[in-house]
């Protein structure tokens, strides 16, 4: 374990993963490594549920705030952000708190993964596409199976995208599933202890995700989709893809009303959180807290002082 000890706290949206990290952060001297994968774009503040000054109670936070709306961010530049602050943190004498529901970002993380299975080759892409567009997905995914079979075996002929970045890889070089082999017998990175915030009742959830896209609204989400427009940033830019903004936008735009929006949006975050929770189950050892309807954070803390303070 190469980069040293490190608390990772996690869980689907709206458990109050935020505020039990400052906590913790603050209790052990450490500091927030954030692990949102839309909280690193600025001017983000509202939909993203941003923590601002206050709920930071003054404990320093990484990976927030960081990165303009008009970059294409990805999991390979978060892991090397993300990485050199928990190394910084660690070098002085503190403890890396990662907080965060992106559950490919904490995974690439801690795991240390890199993802240059191989290094991007424009022109062989377009030649690859070229070919896939002439030839057919069919025939391109059997020419991919004599190269990296593994791979092929996973992939649809219709996933243009990924068919001709595998072979790309395979290629130039290291093959994606040569890649991928590789990556899961390496050591990783950081030794992390783990704490998952969940409801006991799944009802209890979704009514706090309901809850807090109201909130979000009266705070003034749609005024901060109209700002990010009027900035320039488009419905194809990454980070109007996120929950909450590709539908206000929709409806800024005319392509539903604000109130069908809202409703997407509240759907949208709730099928968000299963997926996160089907995530979570991938942290064996990890201390889980289920809340009832209310979250008890005096509880949730000491809880985790002692899950953290025990053996490895």
């Amino acid at each position: 374990m190469s980069g040293g000890k490190v608390i990772v706290i996690t869980g689907p949206t709206a458990t109050g993963k935020s505020k039990l990290g400052v906590m913790l952060a603050g209790a052990l001297g450490g500091e927030i490594v954030s692990a949102d994968s839309m909280q690193i774009y600025k001017y983000m503040d509202i939909g993203t549920a941003k923590p601002g000054p206050e709920e930071m109670g003054g404990v320093p936070h990484h990976m927030v705030d960081c990165v303009s709306p008009f970059e294409s961010y990805s999991v390979s530049l978060y892991v090397r952000d993300a990485a050199a602050c928990c190394e910084d943190i660690l070098r002085r004498g503190k403890t890396p708190v990662i907080v965060g529901g992106t559950g490919l970002y904490i995974e690439s993380l801690i795991s240390g993964r890199d993802f240059c299975a191989a290094p991007e080759d424009r022109k062989l892409r377009e030649e690859l596409s070229r070919e896939y567009d002439g030839s057919g997905g069919e025939a391109m995914l059997r020419r991919l199976a004599e190269m990296d079979p593994q791979r092929a075996q996973k992939l649809h002929p219709n996933d243009k995208k990924r068919v001709v970045r595998a072979l790309e890889a395979a290629l130039s070089g290291e093959s994606i599933s040569q890649h991928d082999r590789r990556t899961r017998e390496a050591e990783p990175r950081f030794d992390a202890k783990t704490v998952v915030l969940g409801f006991k009742n799944r009802q209890d959830l979704y009514d706090r995700i309901d809850a807090r896209v109201d909130a979000m609204l009266e705070a003034g989400l749609v005024r901060e989709v109209e700002a990010l427009l009027k900035m320039g940033l488009t419905p194809g830019h990454t980070a109007m893809q996120a929950i909450g903004y590709k539908e206000i936008c929709a409806a800024l735009e005319g392509r539903t009303t604000l109130p069908e929006a809202v409703e997407t949006v509240k759907r949208e975050s709730r099928r968000y959180a299963k997926r996160q929770i089907s995530w979570c189950g991938r942290y064996p050892g990890a201390l889980r807290i289920d809340f009832e309807k209310t979250p008890d954070f005096g509880k949730a803390l000491q809880l985790s002082t002692e899950f953290l303070a025990g053996p490895v």
